[in-house]
């Protein structure tokens, strides 16, 4: 399937907002079976899973989420960031949604959002599909130092200053590891549906820098004790020429786990596998969701 059905695909779900405390979520449904709520990373929304869902929908109801700070969904100087509150509303969302026994794909941040929701859900998750996510004990390059940034007053037009350059956008300082084929960072149209909506708008830069700050540490690093309490089966599926999540670190996670929990490698990909090689993902993960692997 090419780039634009790809995208024509997604953009032909309707969007529903559902307001959830200081915040609306916005979901897009596809697909007929089993529950699968499907959640993104920094900076991106729910439009990095295109690829995958023509394929996910023709085994489960995908749930396709826009947290608050990025996409479609809704926020304002009142909503509160942190990870610990934006995993609350993920689960007030599936209640809402009247969904039970489901299982999750998640990718960077999202992923860490929804260990949080693994850890308060015990026994309604079925199945953790965690991609490229942030390691206990590990700080990802510039990130912390972002986050400072995002609390000083020019902020919001400093950084919509930065990625109008094309320059700081392919680099290190941004979104260098996103792929390991490095063509992609020239790629307008496949980057364009993420920072556009940045470079135009102060209230899309707000919510990023919000999501931004209110990534949690603590409650990260906590994981190294507590992802032994998930008890959803887990698979890792990590591409393994990330600089931002190293492999080799990321490799001891599942030992964290109850013997639950692997971790499998995509080759010549980075922090996004789903999008730049997303049917190897798939293979991976389709029989482990569907009890098959």
């Amino acid at each position: 399937m090419q780039t634009k059905n790809f995208d024509k695909l997604y953009l032909s779900a309707k969007p529903i907002n559902y307001k959830i405390d200081d915040a609306s979520i916005t979901v897009r449904k596809f697909g007929e079976g089993k529950p699968l709520v499907l959640i993104h990373g920094f900076a991106v929304n729910g439009c990095t899973w295109r690829k995958m869902i023509p394929e996910l929908a023709k085994h489960f109801t995908c749930y396709v989420v826009d947290l608050p700070g990025f996409g479609d969904s809704q926020w304002d100087k009142e909503t509160d960031f942190a990870f610990t509150a934006q995993a609350k509303r993920l689960v007030k969302l599936v209640k809402k949604l009247n969904i039970s026994n489901y299982s999750i794909i998640a990718q960077d941040t999202g992923a860490s959002i929804s260990r949080i929701v693994a850890i308060t859900e015990l026994d309604n998750i079925k199945k953790l599909v965690l991609i490229n996510t942030e390691i206990p004990n590990h700080r990802p390059p510039f990130i912390p130092l972002y986050q400072f940034f995002a609390k000083l007053p020019m902020a919001n037009f400093l950084f919509r200053s930065l990625i109008k350059i094309g320059t700081f956008v392919r680099s290190r300082f941004f979104l260098k590891e996103f792929y390991f084929d490095k063509s992609k960072l020239r790629d307008k149209e496949n980057l364009d549906r993420y920072l556009i909506p940045l470079k135009t708008s102060k209230d899309k830069m707000f919510g990023m820098l919000e999501y931004l700050k209110g990534i949690e540490w603590k409650v990260i690093d906590s994981f190294a004790k507590s992802h032994s309490e998930i008890k959803a089966e887990t698979l890792f599926v990590w591409g393994e020429n990330d600089k931002t999540f190293p492999i080799e670190i990321a490799r001891k996670m599942p030992e964290q786990f109850n013997s639950n929990c692997k971790l499998v490698s995509i080759s010549k990909a980075s922090l996004m596998p789903h999008e730049e090689k997303p049917n190897e993902v798939l293979k991976k993960v389709i029989p482990f969701l569907s009890n098959e692997a």
